[in-house]
């Protein structure tokens, strides 16, 4: 279809040029120009840049929490299986935040907090429908909420706070021993 290819399109120019140039750098008009569309074609499938962003992030996330649940050992326990995922995924979100998105942007941005929040919401329902779609994780769906919703506002919370790499990775140690066993268990329980 015409209009997937067309979209196929900007999302490719779009990825190389926030690759190239980062987020903050790179416009609307030089995106339709590397696509080789008019501005108001890409204003025909995208309301934002940021929801040209959030598509390209989607992508990627959707393949990789995919790709994570596929290739995670079959023999493991769901305590162990879920801890292990949920730090992963965690992991991911921080850094898809980190490098494709840009922390400066996220915390000066006047459109960012809402934009978070969407995409913070879809990544929750996608790791939601992933969970319920692999024959691996039989537990209730407001357990499943409670795990995932947890997990997310913790990491993210960190993710704002924390003023260097070497505090990040403190973080994610003390929620991966501190506080995700907690979390894994109450929802199992």
């Amino acid at each position: 279809m015409v209009a997937d290819k067309v979209k196929a399109c900007i999302k490719d120019s779009a990825r190389e040029l926030f690759r190239r140039y980062g987020y903050n750098k790179t416009n609307v008009n030089e995106i339709a120009r590397d696509a080789k569309v008019a501005k108001a074609t890409i204003y025909k499938y995208f309301e934002s840049k940021e929801m040209i962003l959030h598509a390209i992030l989607m992508e990627y996330i959707r393949k990789s929490v995919k790709d994570l649940i596929n290739n995670s050992p079959k023999d493991l326990d769901l305590e162990t299986y879920l801890s292990n995922l949920i730090l992963k995924v965690s992991k991911l979100s921080y850094t898809i935040c980190n490098e494709f998105v840009g922390w400066d942007f996220i915390r000066e941005s006047a459109n960012a907090q809402e934009y978070l929040k969407t995409l913070s919401d879809d990544l929750e329902n996608l790791l939601i429908q992933s969970f319920q779609e692999s024959d691996r994780v039989s537990i209730p769906l407001n357990n499943l909420r409670f795990l995932v919703n947890s997990s997310k506002s913790i990491v993210f919370s960190f993710a704002f706070t924390s003023v260097s790499v070497a505090d990040v990775r403190k973080n994610f140690i003390s929620f991966q021993n501190d506080m995700l066993p907690f979390l894994v268990k109450a929802a199992i329980a």
